[in-house]
Order: C-alpha cells, then sequence, then structure tokens
C-alpha cells in the first residue's frame, strides 16, 4: 500500500504542472476564440518577432510602458523583460485623430482625451473599432477632480481611426499594440501602465504651445507640473515613477534626483490597484 501511495504522489505531480501550464496559457487561448485576435496572431505576431530581432530585443516583452501624447498625436511602446531591467523604446505610433483640447477629462461628454496616470483594465479583441484596450478612467484623482455625478468612462486606445476621447489607432497599428499587451498580460504583467501626456515636454514647439494653453486655475495648471516630474523622470532613469495621489486627489510624483541626493517624500495612497505594490505605477 506505501508504495502504491508513493507512485500515486509521483503521478500527481506532473498532472499538477500540467494544470499551471494551462492556468498560465488560458488569457491566450480565450484571446484566440475571437476571430480578429487570431487573425492579427497569424499576419502580425513573426512581424512583431523580427523587429524586436532587428532592436536586439527578447520577444515576447513580460513588461511593456505606454507613453502618449496628445498635442504631439504619439504613442510610445517601451518594453523589458526582467522586473530590474530599465525600459527600452520599441516603437512610436503615429495617432490618426484627436477631440478635444489640452488639460485633463473631467466630465463626460466634453469630448477629452484623459491625462495622467493609468492601466489597462480591459481587453476587447471584439470592440466595434476592431480591437480596444480599455484604460482604468476614471482614476481616484479624476473621481475627485471631476464631475461628481457624470465623470464619464469608457476610455480605450482602439483601432477604426475615429475617437469622441480616446486614443485612437489604424487597424494594423492597434494590432501590434494589442498584442503586446496581451503577451505581456499572458506573461503575468498584470497591470500595464499607460501615461497621457499633453505634450512632449521635450519638443519646444509643443511646450511653446501648452504655454499658450490657460487652465481654468492653480490647482489644474500644478496638474501639468506633476505630469512634467514623471515626464522628465523616465527620460532620465528610463525606469516607472512612483506616482501616489494626496488625499485632495492630487498626483505626487517622485522626481528624478541626481545620484547621492535625498528622496523625496511621499503620500499615503497609491495608484496601483488592489494587488498592485504600494506607492507604485505597477509594471
Amino acid at each position: 500500500m506505501s508504495n502504491m501511495k508513493f507512485i500515486q504522489r509521483i503521478l500527481l505531480i506532473p498532472a499538477w504542472m500540467i494544470c499551471l501550464s494551462v492556468q498560465a496559457q488560458s488569457f491566450l487561448k480565450d484571446q484566440m476564440s475571437s476571430p480578429i485576435f487570431r487573425n492579427a496572431y497569424e499576419h502580425k505576431d513573426d512581424t512583431l518577432k523580427k523587429q524586436f530581432a532587428e532592436k536586439g530585443l527578447a520577444y515576447p516583452a513580460r513588461y511593456i510602458y505606454i507613453r502618449s501624447f496628445k498635442y504631439d498625436s504619439q504613442l510610445e511602446v517601451w518594453v523589458k523583460n526582467n522586473p530590474s531591467d530599465t525600459f527600452t523604446l520599441f516603437k512610436t505610433y503615429r495617432i490618426c485623430a484627436l477631440s478635444g483640447t489640452m488639460g485633463p477629462k473631467r466630465r463626460e461628454g466634453d469630448r477629452q482625451v484623459p491625462e495622467g496616470f493609468y492601466y489597462i483594465n480591459d481587453f476587447n479583441p471584439r470592440s466595434i473599432y476592431h480591437m480596444s484596450l480599455g484604460l482604468n478612467y476614471p482614476n481616484f484623482s479624476d473621481r475627485l477632480h471631476g464631475d461628481k455625478e457624470t465623470p464619464g468612462g469608457g476610455i480605450y486606445i482602439h483601432g477604426s481611426c475615429v475617437t469622441v476621447g480616446c486614443i485612437p489607432l489604424t487597424d494594423p497599428q492597434i494590432e501590434e499594440v494589442y498584442l503586446l499587451a496581451a503577451h505581456a498580460h499572458d506573461l503575468g504583467q498584470d497591470y500595464i501602465p499607460v501615461h497621457i501626456f499633453p505634450v512632449r515636454f521635450n519638443n519646444e514647439h509643443s511646450v511653446n504651445y501648452l504655454g499658450s494653453v490657460s487652465l481654468s486655475d492653480d490647482p489644474s495648471q500644478r496638474f501639468w507640473v506633476n505630469l512634467k516630474k514623471a515626464y522628465d523622470y523616465f527620460e532620465h532613469t528610463h525606469e516607472l515613477p512612483v506616482v501616489m495621489f494626496d488625499p485632495k486627489g492630487n498626483y505626487v510624483l517622485q522626481e528624478y534626483q541626481p545620484a547621492g541626493a535625498a528622496s523625496p517624500a511621499t503620500a499615503s495612497a497609491a495608484t496601483a490597484p488592489p494587488g498592485g505594490s504600494a506607492g507604485t505605477v505597477s509594471n
């Protein structure tokens, strides 16, 4: 009997490992049930792999980070494969339409593209806009500073090149971005950060344009100052900045510090979602 129990235990180990493997692959398998995703995978995955190889990058990336610039109409995808690595720019995509003006989204129907710090919370391969990646707008800051009853929602990065407040790409572009996000999510990146800026703060023309735009009050002006701190931090380090909220819903950001400089004080509330690392934008 003891020998039989020993054999049973030996047989159970491969079954347990197979179960974990199936669970790990279930996200991509679920996505494959969509004809649009399946077609994108068949036509784009090898292309992406070759593009990564040309840049000396391992494919697929385990971690990705997305930056979007409203006035400059650009969306960047940065990648890395180990938590301790710094991010490397993979590609910059052209945003093909824009609604609203500079400034954050504050209410439903204002046609504004949000500005701030978000993460992907939805994968929709059956979108009416070809494919779409949902953002967690409104976040804590948006809910406190926006319309208390109708702050809006349903903000996506999507295809079809039309928008009333989202971030639109062409269908071939969204297929690439969607595949990169799907692979990263399948490999364990639960929260893919998406930072949306009004302009590229290192582009003089863009910054001059932003200077000609007046927001309604001093707190809103300080909002852009905080966004720039996060932009500058990443530009210097290629690492995600620590992003937090204060009790009033304002972003509190870790500024770039030269080596040996003291770390800045931080607030108590974090942008990380439940299950993320407290005080950080999950990567």
